[in-house]
């Protein structure tokens, strides 16, 4: 099982960060991310979608992103909180099952209450045990963490990045300007889990921010590396919308693993709307929202 785990830890380095109003909103609001995500709760749903032909060979290199088939639809309670053992104490997710494919595992109220015993420690040790739960419903390509990468824009985070104007765009009915950005100090990074071995990777992205605020919209990161001879390239786009509770929180995340430039499993992450994590039987979720399109790259 091959887990990535995109931990968004970051070291200074100076970096002269252009369009320094909508940058100072966004640290802003990525601040508030670590303040307010720790104390809310949501459900999570994956759609894991991979290739129909994974071996190797000819006919594998020749598969089309249109061979993806639905293979696991993973339904969790989602929390973040800080890693309890770790020197920095990161921002990591914590997640419990509650249903796969329709199947349920255990109940919202049972998820919940163990994943409020995992947060009394919220250590590495129980945040293994929860993602190897996760992995064991047969999931490929495990990717976690990527709903944080707002982190990284915290003001001490920025000074680790090398920020620089590519454009503008548009991001739903909002007009956005275009950061991109490249981690610019050591230390940083995605770490990447297959088998034994253990890497982080440096990271590269794009930045969306509101025009009319530097309000963060959209963040995109990927980051390549060689394995035994192939290159192996994840990236992600995670989208955020302004939550009741007076954060930005992610609605979605769609992370893609492509090998030899061929996508092999995709991930699509959506995000309920976050709670607040109060009592355990006090919280009580609606029916879910209609749900936004997919992101586009």
């Amino acid at each position: 099982m091959r887990f990535l785990l995109a931990a968004w830890v970051t070291a200074c380095a100076m970096a002269q960060a252009p369009a320094p109003d909508l940058l100072s909103r966004v640290a802003k609001e990525a601040e508030l991310l670590a303040q307010k995500i720790p104390a809310a709760v949501c459900q999570e749903t994956l759609e894991q979608r991979t290739h129909r032909m994974l071996g190797a060979g000819p006919a594998a290199n020749d598969a089309k992103p249109s061979d993806l088939r639905l293979t696991r639809t993973i339904v969790s309670e989602y929390t973040v909180a800080p890693l309890q053992d770790s020197p920095s104490h990161e921002l990591v997710e914590f997640r419990q099952v509650v249903s796969v494919d329709g199947r349920t595992v255990q109940s919202v109220e049972k998820a919940r209450h163990a994943l409020s015993l995992g947060l009394l420690s919220a250590s590495d040790t129980a945040r293994k045990r929860m993602l190897e739960d996760f992995a064991k419903h047969g999931l490929v390509d495990v990717a976690t963490d990527y709903a944080l990468i707002l982190l990284a824009f915290t003001n001490p985070g920025q000074k680790s990045l090398k920020i620089l104007p590519a454009g503008e765009d548009r991001v739903g009915p909002d007009d956005a300007v275009v950061f991109a950005w490249v981690q610019s100090a050591p230390g940083g990074g995605e770490l990447s889990f297959d088998g034994n071995r253990s890497a982080r990777l440096p990271l590269t992205g794009k930045l969306w921010a509101r025009k009319s605020d530097g309000l963060p919209l959209r963040v995109s990161v990927w980051a390549v590396q060689k394995i035994a001879g192939h290159s192996i390239r994840d990236e992600a786009t995670v989208d955020y919308v302004s939550s009741a509770h007076g954060f930005v929180a992610p609605v979605s995340v769609l992370h893609q693993h492509v090998v030899d430039g061929q996508l092999r499993t995709e991930n699509l992450y959506r995000y309920d709307t976050f709670k607040i994590f109060g009592s355990d039987t006090q919280i009580q979720y609606s029916k879910p929202a209609a749900q936004p399109p997919r992101p586009s790259k």
